[in-house]
């Protein structure tokens, strides 16, 4: 029986919600093994001189605990 547990996550990227997406699994499996899956729970961007200055996004990390 696999033992699960979830962490929240907010990361961000200039590129796309993706990029932030990736980026955040990516610092996270430096210090968390297991990773299983990642659910983007919420998206936002923030806006400087009527442009998109970056992209964020909220996520849920699902890893398994040994």
């Amino acid at each position: 029986m696999a033992v699960l547990k979830v962490i929240e996550v907010l990361a961000n990227s200039e590129k796309s919600w993706e990029d932030a997406t990736r980026k955040a699994v990516k610092h996270a499996s430096k210090s968390v093994k297991n990773i299983r899956s990642v659910y983007v729970q919420d998206q936002s961007a923030s806006v400087k001189d009527g442009e998109v200055a970056d992209f964020r996004v909220n996520l849920k990390i699902t890893f398994e605990v040994n």
